[in-house]
């Protein structure tokens, strides 16, 4: 090996152990999380955009809605959650799913209302609406099944589920499918004790009362639902509770559309047509659940 060679792969492990440290030192930092600089960027920019739009002055499902509307054409990207090695707090707030839109928008919501707009802040609310009882632990922790993020989000004073009120019937899951199918879960093949846990899970989500509204019926009930609330759309796939999520969002004819990140290969939008009218389109749809956001 001639010195120049030898002095060029001096340089280049030189310049790979500052990038390895630096990676090091900022792997640290953020404790068990997931998120890019870009996060960071677009983090920022929306909690400018609520000060350009007074939006701490306005209802919460008002700022859900605004900050919703300005993920639009935001791409849709599946299993943004599911990483290897330890639970971690996943932030993507450039490709979002139905439920990371939600939840996304939800943060921003709470976080812009409680007067708490740092990078940081929006990370810990995060935390808080994601996992049970506010607190990261191991996969488990994730509230999987959208039926139990109702439920203890409920129990947080996060938001309340009006579905009964407005003329619901009883629903009863009999939720497995996460126990009985593991080989699509990463996690549980890694960490074969935690579908024990699952299982628990849905048992205990098994015994609980939740009410829906048949698709037949949501367009009776459309002045009831307003700008701003959780729809989950129940499903009849065997073994799960819910088959998509979204917001409630008021259009300018009266009608109740869908501001939701439909499937993969499309992006965040609005339906065309009104929620009652989309859910009837799709076969496994039987109903929605709708929950109304409590303001912090």
């Amino acid at each position: 090996m001639s010195h120049f060679e030898q002095r060029e792969k001096s340089v280049f492990y030189k310049i790979s152990l500052i990038v390895f440290l630096s990676l090091f030192i900022f792997s640290s930092k953020i404790n068990s999380q997931v998120f890019s600089e870009k996060d960071v960027e677009v983090c920022k920019s929306k909690f400018t955009l609520a000060v350009d739009k007074s939006l701490s002055e306005k209802p919460i499902n008002e700022v859900i809605i605004e900050i919703g509307k300005s993920f639009l054409k935001t791409e849709y990207v599946a299993h943004t959650l599911e990483n290897e090695g330890d639970e971690q707090l996943v932030i993507n707030l450039t490709g979002l799913d139905c439920t990371t839109f939600l939840e996304t928008s939800l943060t921003f919501a709470r976080c812009i209302k409680k007067g708490k707009t740092s990078f940081e802040d929006y990370q810990n609310e995060l935390t808080f609406i994601r996992y049970r009882d506010g607190k990261l632990d191991k996969y488990p922790s994730r509230l999987h099944y959208f039926s139990d993020w109702i439920y203890n989000n409920q129990q947080k004073g996060i938001v309340k589920d009006i579905t009964k009120e407005i003329g619901g019937k009883e629903i009863k899951f009999n939720l497995n499918f996460m126990s009985e199918n593991q080989k699509y879960y990463k996690q549980l093949q890694e960490n074969p004790e935690f579908i024990a846990v699952i299982s628990n899970q849905e048992k205990e989500i098994n015994s609980r009362q939740y009410y829906y509204r048949p698709e037949d019926d949501i367009e009776k009930i459309e002045s009831k639902i307003q700008s701003g609330d959780l729809i989950a759309l129940t499903t009849s796939d065997k073994g799960l509770d819910i088959g998509h999520v979204g917001l409630a969002i008021k259009m300018d004819n009266g009608r109740i559309h869908f501001l939701h990140a439909p499937l993969a290969g499309s992006k965040v939008q609005i339906t065309e047509t009104p929620l009652s009218d989309y859910a009837k389109k799709i076969k496994k749809h039987t109903g929605i659940i709708v929950l109304r956001v409590l303001e912090p």
